[in-house]
């Protein structure tokens, strides 16, 4: 199978230059194979534009210090550097409160911290923990992991031929029985946009804490977690044209402070004696040791970069390509498209006839173009 994300020109007269911004990114200009790269694998890693790299640069260059642990000017900066960055996941997401934002790698680092910390301490035998079937694998191992080792049974929400969650079944599966619930807001594979609103309303309606897995939606639409009411949510900060070994796990306050500690030591510890160690408050006590403060510092120039374009703005612009390319694609003898929810974001996968997809890959990388195969 393979996967792409693809790229056109708005219509003259739009106000989203995208030769503009496409001189932002310098790896655009790179030949491959002689041919100039045409980067169509975001859903697996986006390209960083040059202010994410600057950002980089610049901290290295001129504010390179650890942070939290000294009174000494590049010490000062690199903390309050990275303390805004904090600040600008907040609001892009839309956090009541900055110490709902946890730094971690990842999001699946994220997802195995709940699974881990809450799942540890909250689930028993026989309990029951839902996920659906188009999950990446990052939201499908943790919870088989902490399922397994607390006798605890997963649940898998069957999908359609189109891609859509089936939530006749995710509605018979929830019960008094149901300790969590963990979903995709967006298949990294099909494109497909699950109802979460729905979702959560009906999670909550028996009880259940419920995690929304954002590694593809944070970049293609507005996130606002409060307004989804959802208990988690994470995000990756590599597919958000942020640099890579850096993620964010939201979570509601109330949640995160009855959690115990993922990891030790670092930041995480308020006081530490032989006998005895006091953790440190939110968001500290879930970023044991030195922080990836440089990967922040690129995540917050990511998000400015992006309100700088517009969410919105980006989010209409991928809409006209996949309206665009969904026809080409289809007209192509023998190409079967995979995922064709009414509501998607513009990732198509697709088959084409009995050609392996690695060699379908490999005849376009000649042709200089990158897609997940």
């Amino acid at each position: 199978m393979g996967t792409v994300t693809l790229e056109k020109p708005m219509s003259k007269g739009s106000d989203y230059n995208i030769e503009l911004i496409r001189a932002d990114f310098p790896i655009l200009k790179e030949l491959i194979h002689g041919k100039p790269l045409v980067y169509l694998d975001n859903a697996a890693t986006t390209q960083k534009p040059r202010q994410v790299i600057d950002a980089l640069s610049s901290y290295y260059q001129h504010d390179n210090s650890n942070i939290h642990r000294a009174v000494h000017q590049l010490s000062e900066r690199a903390t309050r550097s990275h303390d805004q960055a904090r600040r600008k996941v907040q609001k892009f997401l839309n956090a009541e409160r900055q110490e709902e934002i946890i730094f971690t790698r990842n999001s699946t680092e994220a997802i195995n911290l709940v699974a881990q910390s809450y799942g540890r301490k909250n689930f028993s035998s026989g309990d029951e923990v839902i996920i659906s079937a188009i999950e990446h694998h990052a939201n499908i191992v943790p919870w088989q992991m902490i399922c397994e080792e607390r006798g605890a049974v997963l649940r898998v929400i069957p999908v359609d031929d189109s891609g859509e969650l089936i939530l006749e079944s995710y509605a018979d599966m929830l019960s008094e029985r149901t300790k969590f619930v963990a979903l995709t807001h967006m298949s990294n594979a099909l494109g497909t946009i699950t109802p979460v609103h729905q979702m959560i309303e009906m999670a909550h309606a028996v009880g259940a804490p419920i995690l929304i897995d954002g590694s593809q939606a944070a970049y293609h639409m507005s996130v606002d977690v409060q307004a989804l009411d959802c208990d988690f949510y994470t995000v990756t900060g590599h597919k958000l044209y942020g640099p890579t070994g850096i993620g964010v796990l939201y979570g509601k306050k109330s949640l995160l402070e009855a959690m115990p500690p993922y990891q030790g030591g670092g930041d995480m510890i308020l006081s530490v004696t032989f006998e005895k160690t006091i953790y440190n408050d939110l968001p500290f006590k879930f970023e044991a040791g030195t922080p990836d403060i440089a990967g922040a510092i690129g995540l917050g120039a990511a998000i400015d970069y992006i309100n700088s374009i517009g969410i919105d703005n980006m989010a209409a612009h991928e809409k006209s390509l996949l309206e665009y390319a969904t026809p080409l694609l289809e007209d192509i003898p023998g190409l079967r498209l995979i995922g064709t929810s009414k509501n998607k974001a513009s990732i198509l996968s697709f088959i084409l006839g009995d050609i392996h997809p690695h060699d379908v890959g490999t005849i376009l990388d000649q042709a200089g173009i990158a897609i997940r195969t």
